[in-house]
């Protein structure tokens, strides 16, 4: 391959008051707020060297503009627009200095239609990590992955495996062997994206990685203290996938946010995938707890790379039931 994706590394939404995400995601979540002005937040988590992990732009409805990957090298961005436009897809080069803190980058509309971005270049800032003194609410550490709802699983999962290099950690089949669900990484652990089988494209949620499990547990105390019970959607609780201790909020606009801790390494060349029966319990939570019907409906539009309209989702290419599995 001409390119080297290295992790997950940013999401951009829009929201509708930035002084109603500035009191969930610094106030009560812990960001740290690297830049604002009345038009965006630049937030990004204690343990990050990077300038930020997650943009907030004011709009006047909620959707997602892009998730960004960091890539190995400059000459990377050429190797991925040469591969995405000879497979026909849209692409849009985004100049350095066009976006905050971030150099050159290229975004792409990937086969599932998700708005998709590559940056090897942005601004570093100081590392928290070690101010306990700032340590507040979640005491969000870094971003984690994504979790992206598409209409065909199995074709999505094949070209991000074989063009994008992505290696599986853990998926999900059918009776018959169809791909529901797959778990996939750059960066060594259990995922940096996951698709999941629904309606689509749209953005399920984004996840953040905490220091530990008692994190999430005061995170929950926190939030119930400031007002925002209602925000809890799901846990706090296990995966069956992945082992990880997680849970799942909206904020003020509807986006979903995990918020994630405790999975397992996957860099070994001779790790072999996970494979979970559609029909087992234990994929969705270890514990049993069933999840509400609107986590299993919901999700965040996405935005076309060149127009900035809502992509138009489609109906999923498997039957359609309710899914277990999202992590």
């Amino acid at each position: 391959m001409d390119f080297n994706i290295i992790r997950s590394a940013r999401a951009v939404l829009h929201v509708t008051s930035l002084e109603a995400s500035r009191r969930f995601y610094v106030d009560a979540l812990g960001f740290i707020e690297t830049y604002s002005d009345s038009e965006s937040i630049y937030l990004r988590g204690l343990e990050e060297h990077c300038h930020h992990s997650l943009v907030l732009k004011k709009s006047e409805k909620p959707a997602l503009e892009v998730i960004s990957y960091k890539v190995q090298s400059e000459k990377d961005l050429e190797g991925l627009e040469k591969l995405f436009q000879s497979r026909g897809l849209k692409t849009k080069w985004m100049e350095a200095g066009t976006q905050l803190a971030l150099g050159r980058a290229l975004r792409v509309q990937d086969p599932a239609g998700f708005p998709i971005e590559f940056f090897f270049k942005m601004d570093k800032v100081e590392r928290y990590l070690q101010r306990y003194d700032l340590y507040r609410g979640a005491a969000i550490q870094r971003i984690d992955h994504f979790n992206c709802a598409v209409s065909d699983t199995e074709k999505t999962f094949e070209f991000y495996k074989k063009e994008l290099g992505f290696r599986c950690s853990e998926y999900t089949t059918t009776e018959n062997g169809k791909v529901w669900a797959a778990w996939i990484h750059r960066k060594g652990n259990v995922h940096d994206v996951a698709f999941m089988n629904s309606e689509g494209p749209r953005l399920h949620h984004v996840a953040f990685w905490l220091s530990d499990p008692m994190s999430v547990i005061h995170t929950c105390d926190v939030l119930a203290s400031l007002g925002y019970a209602s925000s809890i959607e799901r846990g706090p609780g296990r995966h069956g996938l992945s082992n990880a201790f997680f849970l799942y909020l909206r904020d003020p606009d509807g986006h979903r946010i995990e918020l994630y801790n405790g999975d397992y390494l996957t860099c070994d060349p001779d790790f072999e995938p996970i494979r979970w029966d559609l029909d087992d319990p234990r994929r969705q939570t270890f514990w049993g707890n069933a999840a509400p019907d609107r986590w299993f409906n919901e999700a965040s539009s996405v935005l076309d790379i060149q127009t900035g309209e809502v992509v138009v989702s489609a109906s999923p290419v498997l039957e359609k039931r309710k899914p277990t599995f999202i992590i």
